[in-house]
């Protein structure tokens, strides 16, 4: 009896731009062309892939030069988002450039009249018996790479991969050290106009009345629009703009507004609104153990801003009825279906031009500046407009991650062992990012005299990793769960994608109550998690923490240690993480320990960034983040209303890498994130004996931890 095998299939990222010259392509002066359709945006992508590249083609990473993603010329690969950048971008590439190697291997063949098999190449130099020669680039000519790829081309073992699974220079740091212009915000085009828009500070107020008297006197001002309530200036000049944006202010009027929620009862808030709900998962209780008691804890998170160092920027120039547009959207191709809606345009009138900006790893005003720019730039007469919002727009009008309330209930036998679970999660959708609906997701299309409704922000779905239900299902073996989502059908404080979604408001409820009961029962935390896992490879990490860690030390005053574990989404890396606090005045992190295991690791360098740096940014979200806001405006709007982990409050952080090349790799970014907040959260109740179930876990939380239930 013959096994029939499934027939090979593409990955996700080549069986929607399969056309091999789109994403690879040989140039004079011996150098590669790569052109991936995932962006930079200080997650070391780029590195990445020049390393996959480097290694299936055989030649040396100097020479290859990564392409910018754009609309004109780079395959659709979507968003850069969710941890997916190597796992999509990084398997279609391989693949490519496998098929890519064969197909020049066989033309040499034929030149040189050698076999093939006997043939092997060394930076691009094909050569084979009797020094016969040739290369990527004489063959170039005659080797077209118009044509779809073959799903049965076959890529390098894990052990004959020479530059992925080593740690190489990133290849974006030096512009970033020596001050090349590389971001965005540092671009000026010939001819380079400046843009400012003008926006309330109350929320939904609408502009009923605009005097332009005193913004048409200052010196600069080229023109001022107003489309509806979308109203902004265009100058000669940054000052100029900030000088004509602030006499403008003064001669605005706006409507009341909508109201807020009460920002110190978020809990009743998002447990009143109406929702669409879901169950996202259920396991029947197959024990026989009698039921003792039931644990009911409510966790929280706040709203969080993105918090990105630089203000959002874009730039837009029109010629004719054509647009081209640079912009640091984490998704190109899904902004120009929603410009192309507004603008009311075919898509091929517009070009969208990646450069890199502030990291911000989610969906903030990226997307928002980018029409606000193509808006302003209409009136430029064909010259380029730069648009860059103030620290006040960015804090006060971009997306934020969505506040959530997490209430779980275990069911105890008489052993404090689990028997029953329930997770039930309320929150407003995680995603509202462009060119995913048939109405537009940008700011000022709300905005202009006829108007699109704004979007309410919704969950991606289970296959993709969930929204507000992300992580919500245990990765521990528990004889029984249920697992319900409620997402908020009102929108009153603009969210969506914030880096890790719902997975690290889930992560910390189900750490943190984990963490209990072991405390209940008098286990070990670490020693219980074990017992309660199936999966090898989480075991192997919250080990290999635990080993780095020297869990657990001898108790000392003030000193405290927490552990928290997560698969991200479930299917992606694993990453387990050990805090050590101290708090003896405020909470201070003072070391994280953390293990990862993300398959093949192409530039282990690059992963323990991205997991630093996902550690650091979960301790800024836990002991400090938090949108603040009255009952008609936020007013976080700076850094001293919210405060974001200084460089002197920034934990030591120490990460292994488990290496596994058989594995196929997947993303680094976000796995961190769950983990660390459960790690430290933990820490807290080791060191003080306090269970504080709402982030940020300040001085005040711990004090109202500390008081006896009314």
């Amino acid at each position: 009896m013959t096994t029939a095998f499934p027939a090979p299939t593409l990955p996700v990222s080549l069986a929607a731009n399969p056309k091999l010259s789109s994403w690879v392509k040989f140039i004079g002066e011996c150098r590669v062309v790569v052109s991936p359709g995932k962006v930079e945006i200080g997650q070391g992508i780029v590195t990445a892939l020049a390393q996959i590249a480097a290694d299936e083609l055989d030649v040396d990473i100097g020479r290859i030069e990564m392409i910018r993603a754009s609309t004109a010329a780079s395959p659709n690969e979507g968003v850069t988002s969710g941890s997916l950048s190597v796992q999509q971008s990084g398997r279609a590439l391989r693949q490519v450039c496998a098929e890519v190697r064969q197909r020049f291997l066989t033309a040499a063949s034929e030149r040189l009249g050698v076999d093939a098999s006997l043939l092997e190449i060394q930076d691009g130099t094909i050569s084979g018996p009797g020094n016969v020669r040739t290369s990527y680039w004489e063959l170039a000519g005659d080797v077209s790479l118009d044509h779809d790829a073959n799903a049965g081309a076959t890529a390098k073992i894990a052990a004959k991969r020479a530059v992925a699974g080593h740690s190489v220079q990133r290849v974006d740091i030096p512009d970033k050290v020596f001050a090349g212009r590389r971001f965005i915000h540092d671009c000026a085009l010939p001819g380079l106009l400046h843009g400012r828009v003008l926006r309330p500070d109350i929320s939904g107020a609408r502009l009923i009345a605009l005097d332009e008297t005193a913004a048409r006197a200052v010196p600069g001002l080229v023109t001022i629009i107003r489309d509806g309530n979308f109203s902004g200036v265009i100058t000669d000049s940054e000052a100029a703009a900030e000088a004509a944006l602030k006499a403008l202010r003064k001669g605005a009027t706006w409507t009341a507004g909508e109201p807020l929620p009460d920002e110190d009862d978020l809990a009743g808030f998002l447990k009143s609104q109406p929702v669409e709900t879901d169950v996202i998962d259920t396991r029947t209780n197959a024990t026989t153990r009698r039921h003792a008691r039931t644990l009911r804890r409510q966790y929280t998170r706040p709203y969080i801003a993105h918090a990105s160092i630089a203000p959002s920027c874009a730039m837009a120039q029109w010629n004719g009825d054509r647009v081209h547009v640079w912009t640091h959207s984490q998704g190109v191709y899904l902004l120009r279906a929603d410009l192309a809606i507004v603008l009311k345009l075919p898509a091929e009138n517009i070009v969208l031009e990646h450069m890199e900006g502030a990291g911000c790893y989610g969906h903030n005003a990226a997307d928002d500046v980018a029409l606000d720019a193509v808006l302003l730039a209409k009136a430029a007469g064909g010259r380029p407009v730069r648009v860059q919002w103030s620290r006040h727009d960015e804090m006060a009008h971009a997306p934020f991650g969505a506040a959530m309330v997490i209430e779980i209930e275990a069911d105890l036998d008489a052993d404090n062992e689990i028997i029953g679970w329930r997770h039930a999660i309320w929150s407003n959708g995680h995603a509202a990012r462009p060119g995913r609906a048939a109405q537009p997701a940008l700011l000022a299309a709300t905005e202009i005299a006829n108007p699109y409704p704004r979007m309410i922000s919704t969950n991606p779905p289970a296959a993709n990793g969930g929204g507000g239900d992300r992580n919500s299902v245990p990765l521990y073996d528990l004889p029984a769960w249920t697992v319900t989502s409620h997402r908020l059908l009102t929108m009153p404080v603009r969210t969506s994608a914030l880096r890790t979604l719902g997975a690290q408001g889930n992560v910390f409820a189900i750490e943190s109550l984990l963490d209990e009961i072991a405390a209940l029962r008098g286990e070990d935390s670490i020693a219980f998690r074990l017992r309660h896992l199936r999966d090898e490879r989480a075991k192997d990490v919250i080990r290999a923490a635990a080993r780095r860690a020297q869990w657990k030390p001898p108790k000392q005053p003030g000193i405290g240690h927490g552990v928290g574990l997560a698969r991200y989404k479930n299917t992606g890396a694993y990453c387990a993480a050990i805090a050590e606090i101290e708090g003896t005045d405020d909470i201070r992190v003072k070391r994280l320990t953390l293990a990862v295991d993300v398959g093949e690791a192409i530039n282990p360098d690059g992963v323990i960034n991205q997991i630093e740096g996902g550690a650091i940014q979960a301790t800024s979200w836990v002991l400090k983040e938090r949108v603040r806001f009255d009952r008609t405006r936020i007013i976080s709007t700076s850094w001293t209303d919210y405060p974001i982990l200084t460089f002197s409050e920034v934990p030591a952080v120490d990460v292994e890498v488990i290496q596994r090349p058989e594995i196929e790799p997947v993303g680094a970014g976000e796995a961190a994130h769950g983990p660390v907040t459960a790690a430290i959260a933990n820490a807290v109740y080791d060191c003080l004996g306090v269970r504080v179930r709402d982030l940020p876990i300040t001085r005040e939380k711990i004090i109202a931890a500390m008081e006896p239930a009314s």
